[in-house]
């Protein structure tokens, strides 16, 4: 694999990937430092550019006033790793680390004063997304009013979450004619967002309002209103039947318990070395989630465990076969378990897409 010619392909390959989900690579930050250092720092020359699993991380202080050190404390996101009593380095095994930024400090204890240095590396993805094909199998007609957020099956039946303040409705539609069967209206204060359905309760988040929705699933009346646990923006939701998962329009899809509400854990999504920001609409397939990334015609499919882009889906050939003058971002990814296929629409669009998708 390290002949160059295959090099070659790989370096090609990545780029069009990244490309198509980023539209530009995002160039990685290391080693920022604490303002507040005065004798002691981290020796960032021993640190990388990137990480991956399993690599070692090597920390190490400068003392460059040599003041004697009495012992120092390392952190790994903020996890207590080993104390020393010099300037021998330390060795920290990234194995299993979450992607995204390691957060790392010392505690030195020096002349009856101590000192916190603080700085961070990055982990990033060590696959290469594949490029996925699909193909169309049918072509709905779809609400060019619908700003959408969510798209969901239920007992077979398409559902729909649209958004902007004074339009956000709920939806249950008959895809194939696209006949809205029943409607909610959202107060004209609230900006819908994404939904899911789950333990037989439908959920719905709002945008900025940080709040989100627990409806009976048959008659749609709201039984709770819950406000979020973090201060985060609500986007897309889904669920894999034991926790729902949602995203908040940063590189983060948020874990989260249906019965209390509460974000249990995350994950940080990347591509190769690229954190992928603006992760939008969810969908969770056969153990993976599928995912629009916002402002682009492109899904990501990720590893549900790690955050890691393992496919991406370029999406542009649909876009152009949209024919709504008005038709903005592509969102809204349903998978109907009956069919075995995926439905795809996007905001205005006046279609939706029922797919097939392979390598």
């Amino acid at each position: 694999m390290y002949l160059a010619g295959h090099l070659k392909i790989i370096m090609k390959n990545y780029k069009l990937l990244s490309i198509i989900l980023l539209g530009t690579i995002i160039v990685s930050c290391n080693g920022s430092k604490s303002a507040t250092e005065k004798y002691f720092s981290f020796d960032d020359s021993k640190f990388n550019t990137e990480y991956i699993n399993g690599d070692k991380l090597s920390l190490q202080l400068l003392n460059v006033e040599n003041k004697k050190i009495d012992s120092i404390v390392y952190f790994v996101n903020e996890k207590k790793i080993e104390t020393k009593k010099d300037l021998e380095a330390v060795t920290f095994n990234l194995k299993d680390q979450k992607l995204g930024y390691q957060n790392l400090k010392a505690i030195v204890y020096f002349d009856d004063e101590n000192q916190e240095i603080t700085s961070r590396v990055e982990m990033v993805s060590d696959i290469t997304p594949k490029l996925m094909k699909f193909t169309i199998v049918n072509t709905y007609p779809h609400d060019i009013t619908s700003f959408t957020e969510g798209l969901e099956f239920f007992r077979d039946t398409l559902y729909e979450g649209t958004g902007l303040r004074g339009f956000s409705n709920l939806l249950k539609i008959d895809y194939k004619t696209g006949k809205i069967y029943k409607s909610l209206k959202l107060d004209a204060g609230y900006f819908g967002e994404g939904i899911t359905f789950i333990n037989n309760k439908l959920y719905q988040l709002t945008w900025e309002e940080k709040i989100g929705f627990i409806y009976n699933v048959d008659s749609w009346k709201v039984e709770k209103t819950f406000a979020f646990d973090k201060p985060i923006e609500g986007w897309g939701l889904t669920n894999d039947g034991k926790y729902i998962y949602q995203s908040d329009g940063t590189e983060k899809i948020w874990k989260m318990n249906p019965e209390t509400q509460k974000m249990i854990d995350y994950i940080n999504v990347y591509s190769g070395s690229s954190k992928i920001k603006s992760v939008n609409e969810l969908e969770y397939i056969n153990g993976k989630i599928y995912s629009n990334i916002w402002q682009k015609d492109a899904i990501a499919i990720v590893n549900i465990e790690n955050g890691k882009v393992e496919g991406i889906l370029n999406m542009s050939n649909l876009r152009k076969l949209v024919k709504n003058k008005d038709a903005e971002v592509l969102n809204g990814i349903a998978y109907n378990t009956k069919t075995k296929t995926i439905f795809v629409t996007g905001k205005k669009w006046d279609k939706i897409f029922e797919i097939k998708v392979s390598e």
